[in-house]
């Protein structure tokens, strides 16, 4: 059976306002503690039995939480925060629809993480190129190859640069 919705700019709001208040309330709370909270929503959707399109978009959460751990990719603090910031309301345990409805108690949360990934698109973009970037290293030269956020920006460079000169033979040149 298929059931879609779909969300209007007020229910939007409504969801961005829930957002801004759990970052509020948890803007004192430690960074260990943020994450704590998504990874123990993503063992209790995928131990509850959650439906697939609901842990499908929790999923995603591991994503973000690598993305702060991962000791390679360094994030950056400012970023490093808006991830955070956008992992704080999985730290109220009171959400929307409490998580043991059958079916839907994660809905809210789904909602929630699929608002945060478009929040985070261009991070979590960014994030994805560097892993497989990486991925590419190791096939390449063996496991024990360091992949680092600068490698990772030289290669991206020089790539475009390949790019943009393969592009710039095609079109005939009005300056020289």
């Amino acid at each position: 059976m298929r059931i879609s919705f779909e969300l209007d700019e007020d229910d939007l709001k409504h969801f961005r306002l829930i957002m801004d208040e759990a970052r509020k309330a948890n803007s004192r709370r430690e960074p260990e503690d943020i994450v704590a909270a998504a990874e123990n929503l993503l063992e209790a959707a995928t131990r509850g039995g959650a439906p697939g399109f609901i842990i499908e978009r929790i999923g995603k959460l591991q994503l973000m939480i690598s993305m702060l751990s991962d000791i390679e990719w360094r994030l950056p603090h400012k970023e490093a925060s808006r991830v955070l910031n956008a992992l704080s309301y999985f730290c109220e345990p009171e959400d929307l629809i409490p998580d043991n409805i059958p079916g839907l108690g994660f809905l809210d949360d789904a909602i929630m993480i699929e608002l945060v990934v478009r929040e985070l698109r261009h991070e979590i973009e960014a994030y994805s190129d560097f892993c497989d970037y990486r991925k590419r290293l190791h096939r390449e030269q063996g496991e024990s190859a360091k992949a680092s956020r600068g490698g990772w920006l030289d290669d991206r460079r020089k790539a475009l640069q390949s790019r943009m000169r393969r592009r710039r033979k095609l079109r005939p040149a009005i300056f020289r």
